[in-house]
């Protein structure tokens, strides 16, 4: 009951209030229930083993530290001394829980288990979830982000046998050279350290897992490390009150379970020399137990560190910790020792029995409020998967996009658009091999990485300087620094040189994985980049953000929780918005994770069945894609993975995502009139019997044309090619790619057209589907723009957009390994069609036609649909008018013909079998390809999905993809993930 009235406080006790002079809210474990039970434990105890209860003794679960047979010593002090509890540091999950597990086993009282986990276990584990430093996270706008961040590591925390997190730090580090907390706050505010400690410090106590503001009375203006010798800070008392108390007082008074102390001299508080504030009796007592009134659990910082070991020898520094009235004694040297030296002080009556008694009840009153009075070992099963939570995950993800923080943005440059004017290069300064970053920008442009090690020399700096030339933009992305003041953060004279030479010659946006305080050795870099972006650390999320960021993924949101230099002070960040895709989990649009696992279920089943060998299957909405996964192997008798950037041949998607594309931008030019007859844009039809035929029923599949012609068979005798017609060379004559050492006549595609040209033209026609429109449009389209089809519409829309992939011919610009073979061709190219597009008659016209022909990756195919679901808008620039999509996305007439103006659209009909899934709105449209691939968008709930494979590489006769309607249950599924059944 207890438990869920503290639950209930929390609330109903606004996270981001920290009004004053209120009442204050216990410690939680200070209520009946938890005083009950220690009560009854303090009967069986002995005088010693209530001494002992008041140790906290160093635990490892990595290999070194278990060789050196640290398990066994740690197992005497357990049974012969009966300490209350252990603080576990580096190891890994699994072998800390069978630890656990053993100690707790063996020990009489279930002891207390703690850890320095202030960016979640990862400060200490392998294998983890790692959450980002304070300071990052002061730099969001949202601290509810941080209330869930302690939850989710309470969590953990509990799932891994814990019940003590030694964090949030609510120190203030307004000393940039402080060099032990720095990144570990949350900033130089006094008033935003406290409500983000408080956040953090609800999150971890509403799951019941102990929170510990640490270093009382603060550490942030520290000039030496604690670890190393004793700080000194030289403030009045009305500083400390006013400014360094100001966080600990307020989260005292919200419920705070526990604070540990500082090794800190602090002559105001305590003048006595060498006297840290750790074993103080006025900084302690007087302080923070009369004067602040704290009645929660009092730790002190580790007593093996210098700033207290240098002056006092293991057992008497114990001794004198005790006196000064803390409860918990962490990291004693000497626990043997120790008690030896505190039964000593009892008999000389420097402390009494009672007063043991007092700490001891306390620590016994926490263990129940954790939950050991009905202590479990913890279940090893699934541990590690446990721990990896989508939600963990998810939140990560939030906190990068929110924290990243721009503060300059020199003629908006950011987010980055014309790409098509762009020639970028990447350099990353501290990397030797290419990383998250370098790859994400890649999803967005054509973008050449370089890397340069941080301790690079000038010769090195020169080779690579060298190769920057004939880049217009540069992204310095600065990586791998540290967090040491003293050491410039790791950022080295080479490093600077290279960042104000290249800023030198071309546009720079430097991006810096760095301590904000960084920005003070970068004055002049900062001042004359086009951009500056903060993005504070190297993790997998603030790499892979950042990258987002630049090009328009998500919006510039952070900013500076400190002031770090005299041009950047603690507020500046420059809001951007979100002008391309984002990349995301499902859990962002409330969707989890196991609702779409129906996806690989339903591939995985494509697979056995042989319905394709491999696919890549891609799900956005609302801007975001929130699902992308590859499955299989490019083909049946290889092994190689099928990847999400592996590039397929889109068949008749070509006829939306290029042809129909064409014909929307010369409809608002005026260069096509839809309702015009074809020899307005194609005179070579005048005198066909094609001459009447409309534009508009051509892309409706309502012309009366054939639904395609076998070009091929005429350039054939049987089983051999006729002599003239091709060549194994390319050449003037034989310009055309058919496939590879294959190439067609040059006036070939002459008698192509004329075939269509010739060709039976239904006397009534009606809703049909035909190639040969779309193959008429191609030519028409480089008639009207005195342009090939395949120039134009990369000129017009994918070089502009980004597209890297996506292009007609993709041998000349990609290598043969990041295509997906198609089909074993054994009637006319009599071989495997790899980088070669699978249409015999596209191939006939060189690879580029109106009906087929374009290769694309899933990521291009999707920021396409992107951009007419936006209608017609996408990295900033508008390429198409939104009347137009609209009027091409939409049916003429609905009850005669489903279709589009080039997309097809759901059946109306409900007697027939419709190309998307029963849940897809009557405002969707889309296409898919013979080769197995599949795109559609659904306006209406904001959704883009597309689906490629290549299906027939066993073989082009049996369609098993469509009969098992693979593509539009998975559509379905999408559907009801979102909520649309």
């Amino acid at each position: 009951m207890i438990k869920k009235l503290f639950r209930v406080l929390l609330v109903i006790v606004p996270v981001l209030q920290c009004a004053e002079g209120v009442a204050q809210v216990m410690p939680p474990f200070v209520n009946p229930q938890c005083e009950q039970w220690a009560d009854s434990m303090m009967k069986t105890l002995s005088p010693d083993e209530r001494i002992g209860q008041l140790f906290m003794v160093a635990a490892y679960s990595d290999t070194a530290s278990i060789h050196k047979d640290d398990s066994a010593k740690l197992t005497k002090l357990i049974q012969e001394q009966k300490i209350g509890g252990l603080i576990f540091f580096k190891g890994t999950p699994t072998r800390q829980a069978q630890l656990c597990n053993y100690y707790q086993s063996i020990s009489s009282i279930p002891m207390l288990i703690g850890m320095d986990a202030e960016w979640g276990l990862a400060m200490r584990l392998d294998s983890v979830p790692r959450f980002p430093f304070q300071m990052a996270l002061g730099a969001m706008q949202d601290d509810s982000l941080i209330f869930k961040m302690g939850v989710e590591i309470a969590k953990e925390c509990k799932r891994l046998g814990m019940q003590v997190d030694f964090a949030p730090v609510v120190d203030i580090n307004d000393n940039p050279m402080n060099p032990v907390i720095g990144m570990r706050s949350f900033g130089d505010d006094k008033k935003e350290v406290t409500k983000m400690g408080l956040a953090y410090m609800y999150g971890l106590q509403s799951e019941d897992v102990l929170a510990c503001a640490k270093h009382f009375p603060g550490h942030g203006d520290a000039k030496t490390d604690s670890h190393l010798s004793l700080p000194v800070i030289d403030y009045p008392v009305t500083r400390l009150d006013t400014f360094e108390l100001y966080p600990f007082q307020t989260v005292f008074n919200k419920g705070m379970g526990s604070t540990m102390v500082a090794h800190l001299y602090i002559p105001s508080l305590d003048s006595t020399p060498h006297q840290a504030s750790t074993l103080s009796t006025k900084v302690i007592d007087s302080l923070l137990k009369k004067q602040l009134n704290f009645q929660g659990l009092i730790f002190t910082d580790a007593l093996n560190m210098k700033a207290v070991a240098h002056y006092y020898p293991p057992g008497i520094v114990d001794v004198k910790a005790l006196l000064a009235g803390n409860d918990v004694l962490l990291f004693s040297e000497d626990v043997s020792k120790a008690i030896e030296e505190i039964k000593k002080a009892i008999k000389k009556k420097e402390i009494t029995q009672e007063e043991i008694d007092v700490h001891c009840r306390k620590i016994l009153m926490t263990k129940a409020w954790v939950g050991l009075n009905h202590y479990k070992p913890v279940v090893l099963k699934n541990l590690t998967k446990d721990l990896n939570t989508p939600e963990a995950d998810y939140l990560n993800r939030q906190m990068a996009e929110k924290s990243i923080t721009i503060l300059s943005n020199k003629k908006n440059i950011i987010p980055l658009q014309r790409l098509d004017t762009l020639r970028i290069a990447s350099l990353m300064i501290g990397d030797t091999a290419q990383n998250i970053f370098q790859s994400r920008l890649g999803n967005y442009a054509s973008v050449d990485n370089y890397n340069m090690p941080i301790h690079s020399s000038d010769s090195v700096m020169e080779v690579i300087y060298q190769k920057l030339g004939k880049y217009n933009l540069i992204i310095i992305g600065v990586n791998h620094t540290n967090i040491h003041p003293q050491d410039t953060f790791g950022i080295t004279k080479v490093a600077i040189k290279m960042i104000d030479t290249l800023e030198k010659r071309t546009s720079v946006v430097l991006d810096l994985f760095s301590d904000p305080y960084i920005l003070d050795y970068l004055p002049k870099q900062t001042q004359y980049a086009s951009a500056v972006i903060m993005s504070y650390q190297s993790t997998p999320y603030l790499l892979d953000y950042s990258a987002q960021l630049i090009f328009g993924g998500i919006g510039g949101k952070g900013t500076l929780s400190v002031s770090a230099s005299d041009a950047h002070k603690r507020g500046a960040g420059i809001q951007t918005t979100q002008t391309r895709l984002e990349y995301t989990v499902p859990e962002e649009l409330g969707i989890s994770s196991q609702q779409l696992s129906r996806i690989d279920t339903i591939v995985n089943y494509g697979m056995t069945q042989q319905a394709y060998p491999g696919c890549v299957v891609l799900a956005a909405k609302d801007g975001k894609i929130f699902y992308e996964k590859a499955f299989g192997t490019q083909n049946y008798n290889d092994t190689t993975k099928v990847c999400l950037n592996d590039v397929y041949d889109l068949a008749s998607v070509t006829k939306v995502a290029a042809t129909t594309l064409a014909v929307m931008k010369l409809t608002e030019e005026n260069k096509i009139v839809l309702d015009n007859t074809l020899p307005s844009i194609l005179s070579a039809a005048k005198k066909s019997n094609k001459k009447k035929i409309l534009i508009k029923d051509m892309m409706l599949h309502q012309a009366g044309l054939e639904p395609d012609i076998f070009f091929y068979k005429n350039t054939m005798d049987g089983n051999t090619y006729r002599k003239g017609v091709y060549s194994s060379d390319s050449s003037a004559s034989y310009p055309y790619p058919v496939a590879k050492r294959l190439y067609l006549r040059k006036d070939y595609k002459d008698t192509i057209l004329n075939a269509i040209l010739k060709s039976p033209v239904d006397k009534k026609p009606v809703y049909k589907y035909s190639d040969l429109g779309f193959i008429l449009l191609g030519f028409a389209i480089s008639n009207i723009t005195n342009t090939p089809l395949n120039s134009y519409v990369q000129n017009n829309f994918y070089t502009p957009m980004g597209l890297t992939t996506m292009g007609y011919l993709p041998l000349k610009k990609m290598p043969v390994s990041k295509i997906i073979p198609t089909e074993y061709d054994t009637v006319f190219r009599k071989q495997l069609l790899h980088g070669y597009v699978h249409d015999p008659s596209a191939a006939m016209l060189g690879g580029v036609s109106g009906n087929a022909g374009l290769f694309s990756d899933a990521s291009d195919v999707t920021a396409l649909m992107q951009m007419l679901l936006q209608n017609g808008s996408y990295g900033g620039q508008q390429y198409l008018d939104s009347a137009t999509v609209k009027e091409f996305a939409s049916c003429l007439d609905c009850n005669s013909n489903r279709r589009g103006l080039g997309f097809d659209k759901p059946e109306t009909d409900i007697a027939k079998q419709s190309p998307a899934c029963k849940s897809a709105s009557s405002e969707s449209y889309g296409h898919s390809g013979f080769t197995g691939t599949y795109v559609w968008v659904d306006p209406k709930y904001g959704i883009v999905y597309v689906f490629l494979s290549n299906r027939v590489a066993s073989g082009s006769a049996d369609n098993k993809l469509a009969k098992l309607n693979i593509r539009t249950d998975i559509q379905q599924v999408i559907y009801n993930a979102i909520g649309v059944k």
